[in-house]
């Protein structure tokens, strides 16, 4: 992962999200790595992944490496819990002890990866529901949110927020706006983080204070609702982020993993053995 991150920061974010993307669909169980086949459709396309999801590849050489070391012992899941660990720390982020043990799925399902994983236009009360229905509270999906101090978004998933809302800081909007205009420029870039793009840290916290939160479902949080006091406590305490931040991660790398005889170990990440 430090080379990884070393050579291309944003990797760091991309395998947390790869991380997130997996354990909201039936559990941390590595279904997210499958490639479509004749008898089941992956989650790599599904509405919140397409076209985004990236960092495969890096999963691919740390698999490779683990097996011919160490081989059929070591999950694809698993690597993947670990993987984002080292990214956010590698970025400057917490470090936490990744529980081990989980097994890979032998299927995966593109309706839970559509219906279970919130969109960057979510509300909060939405963002509440789902992080709620995997056994997150409100405070541990703001303290997660807080991946995005790290990572890059697409403009087709902020477009409507620079263009129409407004609760945006009208600079923020205006400087956007050449990025991402009201048509075309689907792929274009920006930074989630304005202030420290690769740097993990609680910016994200002040951006959002400051208006500046990059996606409809980042602004929620600060928006006269439930969690402003929280993200207040975060933009003025970075190290009470962190440690928020990595015992959530933690509790979310616990969702549904299979075990004993359940799943298997992949040999390659992309497909079932």
């Amino acid at each position: 992962m430090k080379e990884a991150v070393n050579r291309e920061a944003r990797l760091g974010a991309s395998v947390v999200r790869l991380f997130f993307h997996d354990c909201f669909v039936n559990g941390c169980d590595a279904s997210i790595l499958l490639d479509d086949t004749s008898s089941f459709t992956g989650e790599k396309n599904a509405n919140p992944s397409m076209n985004s999801l990236r960092g495969f590849e890096v999963i691919d050489t740390i698999k490779t490496q683990v097996e011919a070391a160490c081989p059929n012992v070591v999950s694809c899941a698993d690597i993947l819990a670990l993987a984002s660990q080292k990214g956010v720390a590698s970025l400057g982020g917490p470090s936490w002890t990744v529980q081990l043990g989980r097994r890979d799925a032998r299927t995966a399902s593109l309706s839970s990866a559509n219906a279970q994983i919130p969109m960057p236009t979510s509300t909060l009360s939405t963002l509440i529901s789902m992080f709620s229905a995997k056994g997150l509270n409100a405070a541990e999906m703001t303290a997660l949110s807080g991946s995005h101090t790290i990572g890059q978004a697409r403009c087709a998933s902020f477009r409507n927020r620079v263009n129409n809302d407004t609760n945006i800081d009208s600079g923020f909007a205006a400087t956007l706006r050449g990025t991402c205009p009201a048509s075309g420029g689907d792929g274009n870039l920006t930074p989630l983080d304005i202030q420290t793009p690769s740097q993990f840290d609680n910016k994200y916290y002040q951006n959002l204070e400051a208006r500046r939160g990059l996606l409809q479902s980042d602004q929620e949080l600060f928006n006269g609702g439930s969690q402003d006091s929280l993200v207040k406590s975060y933009s003025s305490d970075g190290e009470a982020f962190k440690r928020d931040y990595a015992s959530a991660m933690v509790k979310m790398g616990n969702i549904s993993p299979l075990t004993g005889t359940n799943g298997e170990i992949r040999r390659n990440c992309r497909a079932i053995n």
